[in-house]
């Protein structure tokens, strides 16, 4: 209700108050900063600037200038990394043959050639020794001993069920 009778009110006598604000004297906007005046360029400045310097003429042909181009340089289009072979070994056969590795650096090993090491020394430790493994490989020993002790993906270790209702009292 309070929606139409303020509707009504606003539409009432609009004509009117237009004319009011309109017929009012509007305030005088605030004075503009005077502008610079643009400089006055002489002719006499004109002229200074067009005349010769004969000083500064001779300094000018005193100055000599001698550069040489170095040349144009094309780039390599190979790799402009060292490339050693002594540095790498070549991949021991096996059954992924499809990821087009053809060298492996020395001291490093393939996840099938890990595990081919792994299982070929957990069937026979004897055959298999660290040091056959390093000199296979081209790994360090150390590096071996640490593989074949720590690393033991083929071991599943079952944990004992414990009844959660069997509680030890202290």
């Amino acid at each position: 209700m309070g929606g139409r009778l303020t509707r009504v009110l606003s539409k009432f006598n609009v004509e009117n108050r237009a004319h009011r604000e309109i017929s009012k004297n509007k305030a005088r906007p605030a004075p503009r900063h005077p502008a610079a005046a643009a400089p006055d360029w002489s002719a006499s400045f004109q002229e200074e600037i067009k005349k010769k310097d004969e000083k500064l003429l001779t300094f000018l042909k005193d100055v000599y200038v001698d550069s040489s181009d170095p040349g144009l340089q094309r780039k390599k289009k190979g790799r402009n990394l060292p490339h050693k072979q002594q540095d790498y070994r070549p991949v021991i056969d096996g059954q992924f043959n499809y990821l087009d590795i053809q060298d492996v650096p020395k001291g490093k090993v393939l996840i099938e050639e890990a595990l081919t090491l792994l299982n070929n020394h957990q069937r026979s430790p004897e055959t298999w020794t660290a040091e056959k493994i390093a000199e296979k490989y081209s790994l360090e020993l150390k590096d071996v001993n640490n593989l074949l002790t720590f690393f033991i993906p083929f071991v599943m270790d079952f944990l004992p069920y414990k009844d959660s209702k069997a509680l030890d009292s202290k």
